[in-house]
């Protein structure tokens, strides 16, 4: 019998730490070749880190929310074999699914009172029947009802005697049968509150978002585009579109209005680190994607080589992948610019947060009807805005305005795309 230690293994791109982010496993259970261990995160995906030997768990390093340095030990199995230092060969980290969502919160692990561990002790003492009439319940709940206006007297106790319970107090709230004085219904009083560990991806995000606004001299500029000759061509186009091509949406639209306009604006195609700006020839296309746990990038990498359909083909195929948690570590890095759009929300107007080190970031607001002035006759117009950021050390307002300006003309002359 040996004990195997289990080293963080370094799974690529350079990375030098990982956060915990679940376990699959526990001191003393059964593991075999391959199975899932734990999924952590780095900064550029999560993985799942398979076992890289059978045995049984003895003993585990880190909680979730824990980070932890390559090569630090992980967890030790025991082994049939001789004792083993570290494994023999490099673990593969394989992309791991999203984590299903927590099921919601009954009442009562959502409504917490302060109790004193007297009182405690109080409410779990045997007692025996009241002979006054007075509910019996712990002082606690008492404090709890009285602020909640709620007569105990109306709760059937399910304890020993008919001894109210805090569950029995949550039950008759969640019944509706909340008595006020005067017989007046009222809304109970909510107590209590939640108290969450940030960790994981929502972790990175509050950390990446914080260091863009801090570092970063957002300026933003927000521009209406008539849409009404742009949705006739899509609507035309998506009703002669071959069998297996994507639908278009209006994305692919601004994709190749972006594509077309920035090699003449290239400072807002480009990474800027403090010191040094790099430029880049091709488009790596950032989309801005809301999944289950928390708002990801996934890029659709040489976006200038791709037709509109293409483009269409591939924001789905990426954006569906970061969905559902099974996207490559490579398609969720190396974007040069994005877009983010809220969709049938979309809001106004908003002022994103740039993709640090990105320069600049394209969001798409609601697509509604108003009615504008043609001349001198009122017409119902389709308009959507555009609501951009810029990095402001590196982009001109002038030059940022004049780059939506060039994008505005050929979403509203959508023929100059395909020119």
């Amino acid at each position: 019998m040996g004990q195997y230690a289990f080293k963080l293994p370094d799974v690529g791109e350079g990375v030098v730490e990982a956060e915990i982010i679940e376990w699959h496993v526990k001191v003393g259970q059964v593991i075999a070749e391959d199975d899932a261990l734990v999924d952590v995160m780095t900064d550029k995906a999560t993985v799942e880190i398979p076992a890289p030997t059978s045995g049984t768990i003895s003993s585990i390093t880190g909680e979730p929310g824990d980070v932890l340095a390559v090569g630090t030990v992980l967890l030790t199995i025991e082994t049939e074999g001789e004792e083993t230092a570290e494994p023999v060969a490099p673990v593969e980290a394989v992309a791991a699914p999203a984590p299903k969502a927590a099921p919601p919160a009954s009442l009562a692990s959502v409504i917490t009172s302060a109790v004193s561990p007297a009182e405690e002790e109080i409410e779990i003492r045997a007692v025996k029947p009241s002979s006054s009439g007075r509910a019996l319940a712990s002082p606690a709940l008492r404090k709890r009802a009285l602020e909640l206006q709620i007569d105990l007297g109306e709760i059937t106790g399910s304890g020993p005697a008919g001894r109210i319970s805090h569950q029995d107090l949550d039950d008759f709230i969640a019944a509706g049968r909340t008595q006020g004085a005067g017989g007046n219904q009222k809304q109970p009083r909510k107590t209590g509150t939640v108290t969450e560990k940030i960790i994981g991806l929502r972790r990175k995000i509050a950390q990446n978002l914080a260091a863009s606004k801090r570092n970063i001299p957002h300026f933003s500029y927000v521009e209406e585009v008539e849409m009404d000759a742009l949705e006739t061509l899509r609507a035309h186009l998506n009703a002669g579109r071959k069998e297996g091509q994507a639908k278009l949406t209006l994305l692919p639209f601004l994709s190749l209005a972006l594509i077309k306009t920035l090699p003449d604006f290239a400072a807002a195609n480009a990474h800027f680190d403090g010191q040094s700006i790099t430029k880049y020839a091709p488009v790596h296309l950032g989309i801005a994607t809301a999944t289950p746990n928390g708002l990801m990038v996934p890029v659709v990498k040489h976006a200038e080589s791709l037709d509109i359909w293409a483009l269409a083909a591939e924001i789905g195929r990426v954006s569906t992948a970061a969905r559902e948690g099974n996207g490559k570590t490579s398609e969720l890095s190396g974007s040069t610019i994005t877009i983010t759009s809220l969709g049938a929300l979309g809001g106004i107007a908003s002022t994103p947060v740039i993709n640090a080190p990105e320069t600049a970031i394209i969001g798409v607001n609601k697509l509604m009807e108003k009615l504008v002035f043609d001349r001198d006759v009122v017409v119902a117009r389709k308009v959507m805005n555009l609501s951009s950021s810029f990095d402001h050390r590196v982009v001109d307002g002038f030059d940022a305005a004049r780059m939506i300006q060039a994008v505005k003309g050929y979403l509203e002359n959508p023929a100059t795309l395909f020119m």
